[in-house]
């Protein structure tokens, strides 16, 4: 009994775990990230992602409102170039269940559950979108972000999945001083 009841609350945290976003970072120490205050996109980079028209604009606008956040603009002579790159993979993941002789979890007997065995697939598809700084006059990487996590096919909430990458992604822009 106390399984069923625990039931919804394991499901909570199944479906709140995979809507996280895993985020990680990187960049060049040397690099005085406050000198960087306009931007543009990299469209030889961009025009290369292997991803839809739309959600390449989707990812675009979402950076685009994240820098105008940090104070920074658009221009046609840019401190910084922006790349994007990404990848996605198909997680499968195999539950085996045994109900068989012997102990095992849980009170009582149940003659209708005598030996056998259940098997339960799924797959999912994890993304990964990488934002690249390029620095707009030595054309060296400076910074790159990255954020990891489960993908949609569902227009709106993929909508909803992409600005919460992005954002994610550009909380770590610029890097703290040490």
């Amino acid at each position: 009994m106390k399984a069923i009841k625990l039931l919804p609350v394991l499901l909570l945290l199944v479906v709140a775990s995979c809507s996280s976003v895993r985020v990680y970072s990187d960049f060049d120490n040397k690099v005085d990230f406050s000198q960087y205050k306009t931007y543009a996109f990299h469209k030889k980079g961009i025009d290369k992602v292997e991803i839809s028209e739309l959600d390449k604009k989707r990812i675009l606008n979402a950076i685009d409102r994240e820098l105008s956040k940090k104070g920074m603009t658009k221009s046609e002579n840019p401190d910084l170039l922006i790349n994007i790159l990404t990848k996605e993979r198909e997680k499968i993941d195999v539950n085996q269940f045994n109900m068989g002789w012997g102990y095992g979890w849980g009170w009582g007997w149940n003659p209708f559950m005598w030996g056998g065995q259940n098997t339960m697939a799924s797959s999912s598809t994890e993304g990964t979108l990488f934002i690249d700084l390029i620095d707009g006059k030595k054309k060296e990487l400076v910074w790159q972000g990255e954020g990891i996590g489960y993908l949609t096919e569902n227009r709106k909430d993929k909508e909803n999945r992409i600005n919460e990458f992005v954002a994610k992604i550009l909380e770590q822009f610029p890097p703290k001083a040490k």
